[in-house]
């Protein structure tokens, strides 16, 4: 029995663990959010590792508001680097296996075709960057860990894009959505049960992995599905550019993850992104 310490297990992700697990009857999870664990403490960590006897540790826990990020630095970089750090260094003096979710924040969104894991990352935002600073603290700290960067993730848990858009779907006639930012929604339920498929898998190669749904959209089509899906007739989408809606910090304009090489390590199948999307929709439907 291997046992997996589950961290952020309050989030998207973590929750999603949560449900996934089930389908892996050879672990054994501990679930921690910030009140039963401090990871921004390194020698917490390492007394918890140590009584609950952990063979592995998933982080989930993240600071993802990226506009909020601008104005408290200093949390952001505590809890997306720091924290990164303290696992890593623990995971590496105990030799656990260690997964670390990212992002695609750490392109600045310049690309015409889809990024790899080894293409130049240039971060634009606070939270780009203190995701970035994790990811090197983190292979400086323990070089055979594996992080995996994802993009427009949602869930049935937490607050998230398709959740706005159906709420504003069902209160709105009418409402604008940009056109011209390119990507890849990712339903946690599918990242979850790749990453757990990842812990069960013969050999553990680490490095760095791109993970998101199959295909590609804007905010503006990914509205349209949603709508589409929920039934919701009497909402009209309006495409926007980006320059119509200005925000705190600039999102990337193109952020799709090649995902290949994640593919063919782990022989994993991807479901497309409207296929997740029906499944995730049809939960919160109920």
């Amino acid at each position: 029995m291997i046992t997996i310490l589950i961290t952020g297990s309050k989030g998207q992700l973590g929750n999603e663990m949560q449900v996934a697990a089930p389908l892996f009857p050879s672990f054994q999870f501990i679930y921690t959010d910030v009140e039963e664990l401090d990871i921004t403490n390194k020698a917490e960590i390492e007394e918890f590792v140590a009584i609950n006897q952990i063979d592995a540790i998933i982080n989930c826990a993240a600071f993802t508001a990226v506009d909020k990020a601008e104005d408290d630095v200093d949390l952001c970089y505590k809890i997306n680097a720091t924290a990164v750090q303290n696992l890593g260094e623990v995971a590496a003096e105990k030799g656990l296996k260690m997964i670390q979710v990212s992002t695609d924040y750490v392109f600045d969104g310049t690309n015409y075709k889809p990024y790899s894991e080894d293409e130049p990352v240039s971060p634009t935002s606070v939270y780009g960057k203190s995701k970035l600073a994790g990811e090197e603290a983190l292979l400086k700290a323990y070089p055979t860990s594996l992080i995996i960067r994802t993009s427009w993730l949602y869930s049935s848990f937490g607050n998230n894009f398709v959740k706005t858009m159906l709420k504003l779907g069902k209160e709105r006639d009418s409402i604008s959505v940009i056109f011209d930012q390119i990507g890849t929604p990712t339903y946690a339920a599918d990242l979850a049960i790749a990453i757990l498929n990842i812990l069960n898998y013969e050999t553990f190669t680490p490095g760095i992995y791109h993970f998101s749904n199959e295909g590609v959209c804007s905010w503006y089509d990914f509205t349209k599905a949603i709508h589409r899906i929920a039934g919701i007739n009497n909402c009209k989408v309006l495409p926007i550019e980006t320059k119509d809606y200005p925000t705190r910090t600039p999102r990337p304009h193109y952020s799709v993850l090649n995902k290949a090489k994640i593919k063919s390590t782990y022989k994993l199948t991807i479901p497309y992104w409207e296929e997740s999307l029906e499944k995730c929709i049809s939960i919160l439907m109920k």
